[in-house]
């Protein structure tokens, strides 16, 4: 595997570091990660496709770039991979909104299937999309139980509209899947939070899919506002202060999960992902140190799955808008304390997304996340 990384930076592309031998002619995959008002660029699109002419370019708008160990706002990180030993093949499908996210997954992962199939990744509009649901799809076509992770695409801290594009200017409604083809690439995924849980856990008892009614009998928004304090006043958005942990049935392990939108209305709470009735529920905040530290065992984990001694060749790094806002000027380091447990031979590049794609550990189900660091890593023997 060969790698090229270019920064689209003040108007200026900048070559950021290249693999020796590195053949843009041949190239097969490029990811384009970049602000919504600037990887739409006609000619930001028309100059990565010159450069690698024979490449699949796959392109999101995020809420803030990652390349290397620096975090960056309106900027395109762009990261070029020519694989010496595996294959690359890509599908494309709209998602329409509320209706057919489970139905894009399942077909997108059907487009995909082979023997040879390794892994999937995939990057998926942000805004309007249930992400849950988009999992389930993806998982009721993944027979062999193949790694799948990824991200949603992020708009910043606007959340208004997300784009997404494969060989074209990335655009609304758009989820894209790349599927992985060969023996000899090694890969290794994990996913982490690192926020404390507060309070006692509490039963829902009223859910729609992804919309959340009632907790413990009673109206949702109003439990919810009970804990927020002076918060309260800036909701939606302090929300990303105070996520759910949820935790399904009797299983240890639990899913973070984000709320988008509030009704007053009808006192409901809409969720990134979906919230199943009899699932069990904590509030959370946030910890700085822990947050940071999370990036560190994600990416030991990461590592640990890959089962190589030696650092990966590439590292995505997929986090969430909130951690981002919540860190602020300490964002770049949850990004070094991964560079630093990878070392200086792994190309980085990523980006703060509004939902990270995982499985949470080998063989098991990919899963939707929220107010996590996501690692995905990459190498060929």
């Amino acid at each position: 595997m060969k790698i090229s990384q270019q920064h689209f930076l003040k108007g200026t592309w900048q070559q950021h570091s290249q693999t020796e031998d590195f053949d843009s002619s041949v190239c097969q995959l490029v990811f384009m990660f970049g602000a919504g008002t600037v990887v739409t660029l006609p000619e930001v699109f028309n100059y990565i496709r010159t450069q690698y002419p024979k490449a699949d370019i796959v392109s999101c708008s995020t809420s803030g770039e990652i390349m290397d160990d620096g975090v960056y706002d309106d900027t395109v990180s762009v990261i070029a991979i020519q694989f010496d030993h595996t294959q690359v093949r890509c599908a494309k499908m709209s998602v329409v909104k509320g209706n057919n996210s489970f139905e894009t997954g399942k077909v997108l992962m059907k487009e995909l299937d082979a023997e040879d199939l390794v892994t999937v990744f995939v990057i998926s509009e942000g805004s309007f999309s249930n992400g849950s649901e988009l999992v389930n799809g993806l998982n009721s076509n993944n027979h062999k139980k193949i790694p799948i992770t990824g991200g949603m695409a992020g708009d910043a801290d606007r959340f208004q509209k997300t784009q997404v594009g494969l060989n074209a200017i990335p655009s609304e409604g758009n989820v894209v899947a790349v599927g992985f083809y060969g023996t000899r690439l090694q890969i290794g995924h994990s996913s982490f939070g690192g926020w404390d849980e507060f309070g006692r856990e509490r039963l829902i008892t009223r859910s729609d899919k992804n919309v959340l009614y009632e907790i413990d009998g009673r109206n949702a928004l109003d439990l919810y506002k009970e804990y927020l304090g002076p918060y309260v006043n800036e909701l939606p958005g302090s929300a990303l202060f105070f996520p759910l942990s949820m935790r399904i049935g009797d299983s240890g392990k639990s899913l973070v999960r984000t709320i988008l939108a509030i009704s007053e209305e009808d006192k409901s709470m809409t969720f990134a992902g979906n919230l199943p009735e009899g699932s069990k529920v904590r509030l959370m905040k946030a910890n700085f140190d822990r947050i940071i530290n999370g990036s560190s065992v994600a990416a030991k984990h990461a590592l640990e799955d890959e089962g190589n001694k030696k650092a990966p060749q590439l590292a995505i790094l997929i986090s969430c808008v909130g951690r981002k806002l919540i860190l602020q000027e300490r964002t770049y380091e949850e990004v070094k304390a991964a560079k630093d447990i990878f070392g200086p031979e792994t190309a980085i590049t990523g980006f703060y997304s509004y939902g990270e794609l995982s499985p949470f550990n080998q063989d098991s189900n990919c899963e939707l996340h929220n107010q996590t660091m996501t690692i995905t890593t990459f190498s060929e023997i």
